[in-house]
This record gives C-alpha cells, structure tokens and sequence, in this order.
C-alpha cells in the first residue's frame, strides 16, 4: 500500500446535503423523484406533487451539519472525503451565463472546512444533479447544447477551486444508462424521459456520446486552468463473469462486458474501439459524432480510473456472440456466493479481479471511489452493532490489498461509501444504510437527525490508523 494512501469516505451532494431550494439553488433531476423501497419503484414527477415525499429535499440536512459531520470524518481519520458539487446549486435553471454566488461560497465553506482537517476533497462534477431546469427544456443529454452547459459548469468549478481540489471526477457512473431499460439509471444519468415510438437504445448512445465529449473538454480545460489537476472518469464497475468454460459462456461475458465498460476505452484511449463502431452500425444507428468530437475526445483523456465496486454478475451464453447483451434478461445467479438482503451478490475477490483487469488493461492510476454494504441497521443505547458491515469491509479491504502489495496495481485511495448514512439513491429510503455514522431518519422522513458513531467507526479508524495493517 502507497504511504501516502487515500482512505476515506464518499457521498453525492443531493443524498446529503438536502436544503434543495435553499441559497438559489434549483431543482436537480434527483429532487424530482419520490420515495420507493426495494419493491418499489421511485417515480420520476414532471413537477413537484403536494401530496408525495421527496426524500432528497432534506436528506440528512449536510447543508447545515456539515462541521459536526467533518469532525467526526477527522476522528475516523479520515484522508480524503468525496462528494460532488450540485450543478443546480450554482446554475439553478442550467443555461444562466452567471453562476449563483451563494451556492459557490457555500462549497468555498465546504472545502475550506475539510481543508482545516487535513481531509483532501475529492469532488465529482456530475453526480445525478444536473438542473431540471435545462432537463425539461432541452430534453437533458439528447442535446447537444447540454455540452455547453456542462463544461460552462465545469469550468467555472476548476477556476474557482483548483487551490482546493486536486482530484476530480467528471460523470458518476456514466456507463450505468448502458442498461438503457433502467429509466431511472437513464434519467438520473442524462436527464432523458424517453418519448413514445423512438428507439431507447440509439438515444441513449447518442447522450453517451455527448456527455463523452464534454467529459474530454473538461480534462482539457482542467489541464490548462491548473497542470496540476488529477482528472478522472467514475464508472460502477460491476465485472461479468461466465457462467462456466462453456464457449458460449466466455463469449457472452467478452460481448457484456465491452457493452457496460465501452465507456473506459473512450475516456482512456481517446476513441471508440472497433467493437462499438461495428455495433453502431450494425444496428443502424446514426450518431451525431463530428469531426470535431473525434479531435476532442482523443485530447481530453483522463488522468485516473475511479470506481464504484459492490458485486459481480454472471451471464450465459445463449449462440449469440454479439454485443446484445441485455442486463435485465441475461443475468444468472452466481451459485458460488452468498446475497445481501437487497439481492446484490457479495464477491470480496471480485474487488481483487477487478483491480487487475482495470490495471491491465490500461496502465493508469485507480480510485476505489465507492465500496459499501446496505443494511437495515438498528439503533440501541446510542450505537449500532454492525458486524456484518465490518465483515463486508473487511473481506473487501483485504483482497484490495493483495491487489496492490502482490498483484503491484496502482491505487491511489479507497472511499466506504456512505460513511455517514445517506438516502438511498436506487430506493430514497434511508434504512437501507451503508454508513459508519448512523443518522436519526427513518424513511418517512420523520427524526431527530442527531449522528451517532457505529462499531464500524472505530473499525475503520483503526484501519485508516494503521494503513491497512489491522483489518
């Protein structure tokens, strides 16, 4: 392990922060999606119903506990904190040529805070909070005037912070819409509500595309700004195993994972590799990719891979070798591993797997950006005992560490998701729970807010203290 290693937490701001139409911030696609649970869909509501929960309006009001809450981070020990900037909280409506001062100064605060403590700020850009605004009038990342509002945005964060913040991250997991049947993944990602009668998929493609290109222009504009800036790609890293040494299978794993991971090779290398352009055209579709997209993606490569890692898939194979691979019905259970009470599967090893098919392949730098386990946690006399969560941590920390001190990958960090419990983003519950921080609010919004630490807190510390020697 580096002795200069980024332990840390991670959140997103509109999980967090809450105080959604406070400060001249404006709606974010987030703030527009009601209440679900693991059996329930979150809605998407073209405007805001009198009579639904918005679980992101308050969330565990960070806003405003945002000191109670870094000190306990500088407790754990913390290196480093991820989180993002809401879009919405500096351009409220997302096509004002002027940024909200207010919402600035508020992030000046924030970084100045974790600064004070010796924790480095990590900072993701786009983290399902574009403007709403921009989303109903343009129709989100299906237009091409959203790359001029994004990198409007980000410019105007890498010139403000770039004192503050040396590593960032463009999209969070962009490649999440790949599964473009996901209309929640989609929306959240790009802000698209499909229309009745056109081709899901070919949209979706055409967004990656643009958001591909505003991503290359941010690293660009990042380098020039400040060469000092590290800037990175974020993708949920989820590899696909197969089923078996059956052709068929390997085959199907190959075509799934280019269909999820696409992404990395064009925010890598700086071009679309030769299976998707087969794809593209053997589907028939006709993207709107110019000559001067091309010029910009190969000259805004990133600096890092970040990534989020929860589970492993399984896929068999079915004779069709492919790209059609398609999450929502080809997909089999890992007869190997035991579950998560949410269906995710729990795959330590994995994490190590991963590591070395991301090193391998492209020779740059990682973050481990996300690694956490929901559970429905019970608050007794102030704590919570929580060993199923060190136990998931734990077994995921040790195989990180193979990764690098025998495997010799390149990890700059590793950041527990949810280290203060957060709203859920595929539900908007909050007793799915993934902190080492409990907060007092149950899924109805209902509590006291007040933070207490859980036996993992002082796991963890332990764990930072030591840099990974005592797990």
């Amino acid at each position: 392990m580096r002795s200069d290693f980024l332990w840390g937490g991670a959140v997103a701001a509109h999980q967090v922060e809450g105080a959604w139409n406070v400060g001249g911030k404006g709606p974010n696609v987030s703030d527009m999606m009601t209440a679900g649970n693991v059996n329930t869909k979150r809605i998407i509501t073209e405007t805001l119903l009198p009579d639904a929960y918005y679980p992101n309006h308050e969330a565990i009001d960070f806003y405003h506990h945002y000191k109670e809450d870094i000190a306990l981070f500088k407790e754990m020990g913390f290196k480093c904190f991820r989180t993002s900037i809401s879009w919405a909280r500096i351009f409220p409506h997302g096509d004002e040529e002027v940024p909200n001062e207010e919402g600035l100064k508020f992030y000046d605060d924030l970084f100045d805070e974790l600064l004070a403590n010796n924790i480095q700020p990590v900072i993701t850009l786009s983290h399902f909070e574009m403007p709403y605004g921009i989303v109903k009038d343009y129709g989100g990342w299906r237009s091409r005037q959203f790359i001029t509002f994004f990198t409007r945005f980000a410019k105007v964060c890498f010139e403000r912070y770039h004192k503050k913040v040396k590593y960032w991250m463009t999209f969070n997991e962009i490649n999440n819409q790949a599964n473009y049947k996901s209309e929640g993944s989609v929306f959240t990602n790009s802000g698209i509500i499909f229309q009745e009668g056109e081709d899901k998929e070919e949209v979706v493609y055409q967004a990656s595309h643009y958001e591909l290109v505003a991503s290359a222009m941010a690293v660009k504009m990042a380098h020039e700004i400040d060469p000092s800036l590290q800037v990175g790609c974020m993708m949920a890293m989820t590899p696909i195993y197969p089923y078996s040494c059956n052709p068929d299978d390997m085959l199907k794993a190959v075509g799934a994972n280019h269909k999820r991971f696409w992404y990395l090779d064009v925010q890598v290398r700086g071009y679309y590799p030769g299976y998707m352009k087969t794809f593209f055209k053997r589907k028939n579709f006709h993207l709107d990719i110019t000559e001067d997209d091309i010029v910009a993606l190969r000259e805004g490569c990133v600096d890092y891979i970040g990534f989020s890692y929860y589970m492993s898939f399984v896929t068999k194979g079915d004779g069709d070798v492919y790209l059609d691979y398609d999450e929502s019905r080809d997909l089999c259970k890992n007869p190997y591993l035991q579950e998560t009470k949410w269906g995710w599967p729990i795959d330590p090893k994995g994490l190590r797997y991963t590591l070395n098919y991301l090193y391998d392949r492209y020779q740059l730098p990682m973050f481990i950006v996300e690694n956490g386990f929901g559970a429905n946690d019970i608050l007794e006399n102030h704590t919570v005992h929580d060993q199923n969560r060190i136990d998931y941590l734990s077994a995921h920390i040790q195989e990180m560490k193979k990764a690098c001190d025998i495997d010799g990958v390149d990890l700059l960090g590793y950041t527990v998701w949810g280290c203060i419990d957060c709203v859920s983003f595929s539900t908007g519950e909050m007793k799915k729970r993934y902190g080492m921080i409990y907060v007092d609010k149950n899924n109805d919004g209902s509590g006291s807010l007040k933070r207490y630490k859980k036996d993992s807190f002082y796991w963890y510390q332990k764990v930072i203290k030591t840099n990974g020697e005592e797990i």
